[in-house]
């Protein structure tokens, strides 16, 4: 059900995506959210191409990568029911809670499988637009990857006092709408206790692989 996004290509630009949001440390008034993803950008590009563990892939450490560097600054529980779409509202508490957990792990495990493939990439970034007191904006960047530009813009929205990101969009294609057509086609068919089963069978999946490769 996944191969609908087109991952091989997209991976390590995705991985560059999500981890480059990660906020700097809070403050009473948030860093404009350009500033924070460009400190961040080069923050996590170095410390993959100075860790030779993690430039290899090594599956610990990337995991530990992404878990401390990018899991407690995007709005999960946004993302997934944005991802859910209107199935969210019926879904339950318990379903609610194991859909965002089940989607959260996805992303970690695609992401961490795309670490190794960061390199030199260079990140321009395109003027930004966005009102005064807006709480939901769109940070506009290009990575050049081999001289050719690769469209990668961030959706982020502010939560309290720091901003977190809500949502990637790679060459034209929006991470969160791509998984809700794919999200709505498995819960049409199965429900949504069937995508909840869904998910946590291509989760253990990908983590035997992780393993396999360690």
């Amino acid at each position: 059900m996944f191969r609908t996004f087109k991952t091989t290509l997209l991976l390590p630009v995705l991985a560059l995506g999500l981890m480059a949001a990660s906020p700097a440390a809070r403050a009473d008034t948030p860093a404009p959210p350009v500033q924070v993803i460009q400190k961040l950008t080069d923050s996590v590009m170095d410390a993959v191409n100075n860790d030779p563990a993690l430039k290899s892939g090594d599956p610990q450490k990337v995991m530990q990568l992404v878990e401390t560097k990018v899991l407690p600054f995007v709005d999960f529980q946004h993302m997934t029911a944005s991802a859910v779409g209107r199935y969210w509202r019926q879904a339950t508490p318990t379903q609610q809670k194991e859909l965002q957990q089940q989607f959260k792990l996805l992303l970690i495990h695609t992401y961490s499988g795309a670490v190794s493939q960061i390199k030199n990439q260079k990140v321009e970034y395109l003027p930004f637009r966005a009102a005064p007191n807006a709480t939901n904006v769109v940070v506009r960047t290009r990575v050049l990857n081999n001289g050719e530009p690769i469209q990668l813009d961030y959706r982020l929205v502010q939560t309290d006092h720091d901003w977190k990101i809500a949502d990637v969009n790679v060459m034209g294609i929006w991470l969160v709408d791509n998984y809700r057509g794919v999200f709505a086609q498995e819960i049409g068919q199965k429900g949504v206790e069937g995508l909840i089963q869904t998910l946590t069978t291509r989760n253990k999946e990908l983590a035997q692989a992780g393993g396999a490769k360690g």
